[in-house]
């Protein structure tokens, strides 16, 4: 491609709005643009790395046998009531009539559709596994479409399906397809970590998320800084408490506390540490139907994780209670305690279980319980509700966790029987009975790759693309083209380059050499060849954007260095 006749817009200034610099990067050097709110037209230079990342995702799933569909993007809304998620999924979830007043979605995720299709037509245990996969524009109606292409509403996003007749041959599959993402990531040139994630409104279990690491991420993450565990911090666990502290000394009683509502207070009061007081949330717990409060325990020493409630509650979502909502329930905020509690949901950290000499709330103002045996507590509901911290001992080994920063591009499941059972597909299996499939699913945001990727590669001149995801590996640039001699070379080796099969580019354009570097700096080429003055003393130079490092190299050898380059 001759940049004389390319479709390359950059700019100078940062679009509207524009926060992240894969935003600001991938507007100015002209990848993309944006038509609307959290929707984006991609130029070549956007379709380009595309479909590198495309090309890259489908050679790892042909290596894994994964057979590529093309399914509608209209998906009739009877699947998605089928499924019992058209309404769980939310107001994200676009919903329109065609003129016959039937119903349709605009496809955020294909579960129900890819089910629709191997159902009736798989029929045997014998045609199994399978594993489906499609690379396909997607849409969400986020309500708060932001930071360009990594929460836009329309994206383009890989999603495969795997059916099996066991359980043990979806784990398998599960590890087959975490192997071939972490080889997808490892080609692009990402720093990745793979962690264990919540599984959302997706359903399932054996949830694993990809993240990307980069400052700017929206996911905390907790990584082990001795082993491979990560996870987000919605689903992180802690290796058991490594050092407890000294328990306080008294006999069951109930003391006055008067104004003491913190747990920071209860525990300079008693001269304890927080580990031994009890900590109550309360939250109210939304349903599908209806709703309720629910009071959540923990020790004083810990937060609520609230991804880790909401499950543990059955709950769609958890919103904050009033102290007048509390008040009506006959309960005094900051004095609430477990024992004798009545007509209320309550729920127990598991590090609660068999816990003794705790300091709780006993329900009556400025009133509270000193050396409370949880055992004493009948028919208790625990779950494990608290958010681990840095420093918190890794569940896998003997390492210490860490947060980080991390951009999630792919989310992988163990769906079990989630959607095969709630749509009717079924197979004969060894015995003759009929059997619900056993499913997984694997998605990779395609086009959040291609913002992840300048996340982590970029400085304030612009882009910094890897080899693999690069628009264009190589850059010849002619600094005057008014100069035969410069033009000559230039076309010389920008033709070798092609020949060989190099993606290049040659910027033969009638600009000045400055605003050329700077076009090459933003646009974020791994390789710009200078064909400049340098030549009247038979070099080029080569600038390395990784580094900004330029070398000199011979004319007669430029093409030689370049291909070592490039390897």
């Amino acid at each position: 491609m001759r940049f004389s006749k390319a479709f390359i817009p950059t700019a100078k200034e940062a679009p509207s709005g524009a926060v992240l610099d894969s935003h600001i990067f991938l507007s100015r050097a002209g990848f993309v643009v944006q038509v609307a709110s959290g929707l984006y037209n991609y130029l070549p230079l956007g379709k380009r790395v595309l479909k590198k990342i495309e090309a890259i995702i489908n050679d790892e799933m042909q290596r894994c046998d994964a057979q590529e569909v093309e399914l509608s993007f209209v998906t009739p809304a009877e699947l998605w009531q089928e499924s019992g998620r058209i309404e769980k999924f939310g107001k994200e979830l676009l919903r329109f009539r065609d003129r016959k007043d039937n119903l349709f979605v605009l496809g955020p995720t294909h579960e129900e559709m890819m089910v629709n299709i191997v159902r009736n037509r798989v029929t045997s245990y014998k045609q199994l596994p399978l594993n489906l996969y499609q690379i396909k524009t997607k849409f969400r109606d986020e309500a708060r479409p932001r930071f360009g292409l990594m929460r836009a509403r329309e994206f383009v996003m890989k999603d495969g399906y795997s059916f099996h007749a066991s359980n043990k041959d979806l784990d398998r599959e599960f590890n087959a397809m975490e192997a071939a993402y972490k080889r997808i990531l490892e080609r692009l040139g990402l720093e990745f970590r793979i962690v264990e994630a919540d599984s959302g409104a997706i359903g399932g279990s054996g949830s694993k998320e990809l993240m990307v690491l980069a400052n700017s991420g929206e996911d905390t993450l907790a990584v082990c800084d001795s082993c491979e565990y990560g996870a987000n911090i919605e689903a992180a666990k802690r290796s058991p408490h490594r050092e407890i502290p000294e328990a306080p000394e008294a006999e069951f009683n109930k003391f006055k506390t008067p104004g003491i509502k913190s747990i920071e207070d209860l525990a300079s009061f008693f001269r304890v540490d927080p580990y031994y007081t009890l900590k109550t949330v309360v939250k109210r717990a939304i349903y599908e139907e209806g709703d309720e409060i629910v009071f959540f325990f923990l020790r004083g020493s810990d937060d609520l994780q609230e991804v880790k409630a909401v499950n543990a509650a059955g709950a769609l979502d958890l919103v904050d209670v009033s102290e007048d909502e509390i008040k009506a329930l006959g309960f005094i905020p900051g004095f609430i305690g477990p024992l004798d509690v009545k007509n209320v949901k309550c729920i127990f950290d598991n590090d609660l279980k068999d816990a003794e000499h705790m300091i709780c709330g006993a329900n009556e103002e400025d009133f509270h319980f000193v050396n409370v045996a949880m055992s004493v507590i009948e028919d208790a509901q625990f779950a494990e509700l608290y958010e681990v911290k840095e420093a918190d001992g890794c569940p896998h080994c003997s390492g210490t966790l860490s947060f980080t920063k991390g951009i999630e591009v792919g989310h992988i499941f163990k769906l079990g029987t989630t959607y095969s059972k709630a749509l009717g597909a079924e197979f004969l299996n060894e015995k003759g009975q009929s059997v619900p499939f056993i499913m997984g699913t694997y998605g990779m945001g395609v086009s959040r790759l291609i913002a992840a990727v300048i996340e982590q590669h970029h400085d304030e001149k612009g882009c910094i693309w890897t080899p693999a995801t690069a628009p264009y590996l190589v850059n010849v640039m002619v600094s005057n083209i008014k100069d035969d001699d410069q033009l000559q070379l230039g076309e010389k080796l920008y033709n070798r380059l092609r020949d060989a099969g190099v993606d290049v580019i040659l910027d033969d354009r009638k600009e000045r050499f400055g605003f050329k570097m700077k076009d090459a700096e933003l646009i974020g080429f791994p390789f710009t060849v200078i064909v400049g003055k340098e030549l009247q003393n038979g070099n080029v130079q080569i600038l390395h954007r990784q580094t900004l490092e330029k070398s000199v190299v011979a004319k007669d050898k430029v093409f030689e260095a370049v291909m070592e380059l490039i390897g």
